[in-house]
This record gives C-alpha cells, structure tokens and sequence, in this order.
C-alpha cells in the first residue's frame, strides 16, 4: 500500500518539480519569469493521479469469482501467503 501511496504522490509531485527545473534553467539563462501558476501545477498534478487512478482501474485484474485464502503459518514456521483462488462450480 505505501508503494501505491509513494507513487501517486510522485505523480502529484512531478508537475512542480518540473517547473521549478524549468524556472531555474531560465533563471540561469538569464530570462525573466513571472509568478509560480500554483493552480496550474495542483490541476496537473490532479490530472496525472486520476489518469493514474483509471488506469488501475481498467488494467488490474478484477478477482470477482474468485475466494481469498488467507496467509498461514505452518507448524515449522514457514507462512505461506495469502492468495485468491478460482471458485469451484456450484452443483445444483
């Protein structure tokens, strides 16, 4: 989970950091920048996590008709972790 969180805030993140790559790349050129757009870089950053979000959304693999099983702990001390696993058919 903190690796989804990690890179949705990068998502967010990269609008500013490009700008203020840009603004000191033209500061250093020796060109005369106006005020940072705060909105501008909120609204892209908004933009690229929804982008990022739909995307999950219609490339994860959907585990409807699927049962979980839960991680175990054998007796030697090894746990197997938790899966899904393909739900038998139902016999009338």
């Amino acid at each position: 989970m903190l690796e989804v969180l990690a890179s949705r805030a990068l998502l967010v993140a990269l609008p500013f950091g490009l700008w203020f790559l840009w603004r000191e790349v033209a500061r250093r050129t020796g060109r005369e920048m106006g005020s940072t757009p705060w909105a501008w870089l909120f609204a892209a950053g908004a933009v690229l996590m929804g982008v990022s979000l739909m995307a999950t959304a219609v490339f994860h693999g959907d585990n409807r008709g699927q049962v979980y099983v839960p991680a175990e702990a054998a007796p030697d001390g090894r746990i197997t972790p938790g899966h899904f696993e393909k739900r038998a058919p139902q016999t009338p």
